[in-house]
């Protein structure tokens, strides 16, 4: 199952995510949100990472040339779409920056608004489901109802999000079958400054539930 730790802002922080074996960053790309960085100050921080890992820029409702001119300063090697971005709008993405992983996130206001995930799946390479907010767009804190998802079975591999800390994720992975699990105010101290702690305890509940999954 792939971890992904959202909203990295600071390069010895993501160094120390990556030492522990998570192998999938994210990045906020959007300047109205507290963990916001910039694109030459991405493009140092990528920098300083090691080689081999997923390094993915969060954009909401930006353009296309925007989108693309910020893959190319950077080195980002996926996208996640966090607004009201069409099918359509994926689409044209896929063939503006093709090898670039692309993920299209949905913000869960009802159960019936998973259905939406079928007119994305031929576009993009997984979905994320995040907990809806009418201001915020993500980071919230806001944790999905969990029983909703249990039978969720997109064409596509999905993340996990909404709420997620190291202490709920247990719980959470006993209710669904995610692809993949993505945090950012789950395990930080403050916007964009993440507890390392938090972090390799995280790491270290997931171990335990690969070991149980063994026997």
């Amino acid at each position: 199952m792939r971890i992904k730790i959202c909203g990295i802002t600071q390069p010895e922080q993501g160094q120390a995510i990556a030492a522990l074996g998570i192998t999938t960053l994210g990045f906020i790309c959007v300047e109205r949100s507290p963990r916001f960085i910039s694109p030459p100050h991405l493009k140092n921080l990528l920098a300083t990472l090691p080689p081999g890992l997923h390094k993915i820029g969060v954009f909401v409702n930006a353009s296309l040339a925007e989108i693309q001119e910020i893959v190319t300063l950077t080195g980002l090697t996926g996208i996640q779409l966090h607004g009201e971005e069409s099918p359509r709008f994926c689409q044209a993405l896929r063939q503006e920056v093709p090898g670039v992983e692309l993920w299209k996130a949905l913000r869960v206001k009802t159960p019936q608004h998973l259905q939406t995930v079928e007119d994305y799946a031929p576009f993009v390479d997984a979905v994320l489901l995040d907990a809806y907010h009418p201001q915020q767009y993500g980071g919230t804190g806001q944790v999905l109802n969990w029983a909703d998802l249990m039978d969720f079975a997109p064409p596509v591999p999905w993340f996990l999000a909404g709420g997620l800390t190291p202490e709920n994720i247990r719980e959470a992975l006993k209710q669904v079958q995610p692809s993949g699990i993505d945090l950012s105010s789950g395990v930080e101290r403050s916007p964009g400054d993440k507890d390392l702690q938090k972090v390799a305890r995280l790491w270290q509940v997931m171990n335990n539930l690969r070991e149980l999954s063994k026997h």
